[in-house]
């Protein structure tokens, strides 16, 4: 009965880490936590019971996301998709964890907490892009000296005015994706 709670409790935190994630990428990091309670169907009470603070919150989600983008890539790759298929949705993946880590990075302005969650996201995804690109520069799809932190920085960099009205950050990414199509070099 015990681990069934454990499995339980995991799963309720899932489901209000990615709750908290979509509310971050919508309405940033600063929204409210009752309409993070809500989207997750849960009380304000049980967010506090897991994250006592937001700060809390913010640096599990960023783990969160990190973890599922570390994860996807190899999944991506085993679906059976080209591997350039793979790489662009991993990279539109990557793009909603970028619009999130902007605020993220705000929130935790000052912190020292931010340096080392830095750091885990390097050591996290640049394997994980790298072994896309790999993937797709094997199979002949993409130019094959492209660099992952490079890539990672670039896509970055396109996200960085995500807020800006009429600016789509996504469409510049997926330019970039489509321009490491080796047909198009």
């Amino acid at each position: 009965m015990a681990e069934r709670k454990r499995a339980d409790a995991r799963r309720n935190e899932r489901t209000l880490l990615d709750a908290a994630a979509e509310a971050f990428v919508t309405s940033g990091v600063h929204v409210p936590v009752r309409e993070v309670a809500a989207r997750a169907g849960v009380g304000v009470g049980t967010i506090y019971r897991h994250f006592p603070t937001r700060a809390d919150l913010i640096v599990a989600v960023y783990r969160h996301q990190v973890e599922a983008c570390a994860e996807a890539g190899p999944t991506l790759l085993a679906t059976g998709l080209s591997p350039h298929a793979a790489l662009a949705r991993w990279i539109d993946m990557f793009v909603d964890f970028l619009v999130t880590k902007h605020g993220l990075a705000e929130a935790l302005q000052g912190d020292a907490t931010f340096a080392s969650l830095h750091a885990y996201f390097l050591d996290r995804l640049v394997p994980v892009c790298g072994q896309l690109l790999a993937a797709a520069a094997e199979a002949g799809e993409i130019v094959s000296d492209m660099d992952p932190l490079t890539l990672m920085r670039g896509v970055g960099n396109l996200c960085v005015g995500a807020d800006s009205p009429g600016y789509d950050a996504r469409r510049m990414v997926a330019l970039v994706v489509a321009g490491l199509r080796i047909d198009r070099v």
